[in-house]
């Protein structure tokens, strides 16, 4: 005799199975529910996603400070005492963190899209919470020691901005299955309407966000002045070590039209070129002159200075990732320099016609030459035979003097400063942070004829937003990286914006009502149909069946055999 009795037999969903084990440890099939996500874990939701837009702010502003690293490596240098590159745990860490919470979004996504309940695993739960109170304490210590670099997030939109809403109209547009899958699943009509008044609200921000984007890169490429020149902030330090003469040469190659660098007086009165407070990190005085290596730089007279290796710091230390890429010729000229002086290097400027521009630091109060600084410079100055229009004269102290002894020096400030108190101190230059003008700051002293010079732009976004502002020139510690750019990075007519965002809007709108139309259509086919076919049961079993948020039960038959007594 036969039986049958029924079976219930589940397909093997290896897809959900690994999204919901990933997510919350649910490998099995019982562990799984489509209950409503309770409150807690909502909580956690939000948390997770507060978390993932944080970490993407913090990984934006850390890629785009990518021009002020060594800036911040000098920070660090000033507090500990040591060169170290403290950006590569900063930039390992931050990645991690966006991998991580980014993967745990797009799970939580999957989640909702298939209408399973949400249950973040505790061990999960620590990790967001790691990665929340690591940026967060991030954040505050850029606050406290590098305020101002939060200033290149509004200046790099500049450059990002039309690039990254065309990114977040995407997103926001491939969201709208989810969206509409949740609407047209939701039994509350509540539920509904909130759900798509905030994606709605989101759409239409975007949608219009480009009235408020600016850049001085849309425009009419016929109006585009003239490359910036390129000054090599203490040479080229990226690839040389800085303030040598072989720095100053490689920059040079790099096709500058002007050399920057800060000056020291030694204690026997010789004009030298020193960027840091003391000699430590720059050459070897602790080998040479042990028992003096913390002293002011100032303190050691011109002989003493002689002694000095100036290159072979650097290619011990290697701060820019650079030395692999040298030649075994250039590794022995940077290995046999020395501290260059302010005579040695206006000679080599005036060989190549190129511009010098340096900031004079008044040695202390006990020093030799501290009340004759001045006249000493401006003496190495006029004896180094170089044309007083090659070179820029920044410090304040005693300008007017200053100029009555060499009328034909560029007068040139390093602080910003109103167009009238400009034009009474007769100062044609002004050398100031990129931060610190505006574009329409930039056009307004174009047009007053005060010429800007802007540094430290190492990066091609940078000097292509500043070309396109007007800036006339820009220093840098990277001259062999702007070589290559001939031409702004992007540059764009209104009109072709315009069309580019309206298409897009266009475009989106046009798929989310597709979007729509396909997640919701057996609803609206059923009302299309007329009242007397409509059966919200039918509507709801039709949807069910069709969403892959419902698993499909096979049921079978199986037979069985037993032998019934004769």
């Amino acid at each position: 005799m036969v039986k049958h009795q029924p079976l219930q037999v589940y397909e093997r969903q290896l897809c959900l199975s690994c999204i919901t084990g990933l997510y919350g440890c649910r490998w099995k099939r019982y562990q799984r529910s489509h209950d409503d996500t309770t409150k807690w874990e909502l909580l956690w939701s939000f948390i997770l996603l507060f978390t993932f837009c944080l970490l993407l702010v913090w990984f934006y502003f850390w890629w785009e400070a990518h021009n002020d690293y060594n800036e911040f490596n000098w920070l660090l240098y000033n507090r500990s005492g040591e060169w170290s590159d403290g950006t590569v745990p900063i930039l390992a860490t931050t990645a991690a963190g966006v991998i991580y919470v980014a993967f745990l979004m797009i799970l939580a996504l999957c989640h909702i899209a298939l209408g399973q309940q949400l249950n973040l695993h505790w061990l999960h739960k620590i990790g967001v919470v790691a990665a929340l109170l690591t940026t967060v304490v991030g954040v505050i210590s850029v606050n406290q020691t590098w305020e101002q670099e939060w200033e290149i997030v509004p200046i790099s939109l500049q450059a990002t901005g039309p690039f990254l809403h065309i990114g977040a109209l995407a997103a926001v547009t491939a969201l709208s299955w989810i969206v509409a899958g949740q609407v047209a699943r939701a039994e509350k009509p509540v539920f509904q309407v909130v759900v798509m008044l905030l994606y709605l609200s989101v759409l239409l921000g975007l949608y219009v966000v480009p009235l408020y984007i600016t850049s001085p890169c849309i425009m009419d490429p016929s109006t585009l002045k003239p490359r910036p020149e390129v000054i090599g902030q203490r040479g080229a330090p990226m690839i040389a070590p800085e303030n040598t003469i072989w720095s100053f040469q490689r920059s040079l190659q790099m096709n500058v039209t002007g050399l920057e660098t800060n000056v020291k007086i030694s204690a026997d009165g010789v004009p030298f070129l020193m960027h840091d407070f003391d000699l430590r990190r720059t050459t070897d005085v602790e080998k040479v002159f042990p028992e003096r290596r913390t002293l002011n730089a100032s303190s050691f007279n011109w002989t003493d200075l002689q002694q000095l290796n100036a290159g072979e710091w650097f290619l011990k230390d290697d701060p820019f990732w650079t030395v692999p890429s040298l030649s075994p010729s250039e590794r022995r000229r940077i290995a046999n320099q020395s501290v260059c002086s302010l005579e040695e290097l206006l000679k080599l400027a005036s060989i190549t016609n190129s511009s010098v521009v340096f900031r004079l630091q008044r040695p202390p109060p006990d020093h030799p030459h501290h009340h004759s600084w001045i006249n000493d410079t401006l003496t190495v100055v006029q004896q180094s035979g170089i044309p007083q229009r090659l070179v820029m004269w920044t410090t304040d102290e005693q300008r007017a003097e200053v100029r009555r002894q060499a009328p034909g020096l560029i007068q040139t400030s390093l602080v910003k400063c109103s167009l009238q108190s400009l034009q009474q101190s007769d100062v044609s230059r002004m050398l100031l942070r990129y931060n610190q003008v505006s574009t329409n700051e930039v056009r307004n002293f174009s047009q007053s004829h005060i010429d800007l010079t802007l540094y430290t732009v190492n990066d091609p976004w940078l000097y292509s937003v500043l070309w396109c502002s007007g800036v006339s020139a820009v220093s840098s510690e990277a001259p062999q990286v702007l070589k290559k750019v001939p031409y702004p990075s992007w540059l764009m007519r209104p009109n072709e914006y315009c069309l580019m965002w309206v298409s897009a809007d266009l475009i989106s709108f046009a798929v989310i009502v597709g979007i729509f139309v396909l997640q919701n259509y057996h609803i609206i086919r059923y009302r299309m149909s007329g009242m007397r076919s409509y059966n919200p049961e039918q509507i709801m079993l039709s949807a069910s069946v069709r969403t892959a948020s419902r698993d499909v039960n096979v049921m079978k038959e199986k037979l069985i055999f037993s032998d019934q007594p004769q």
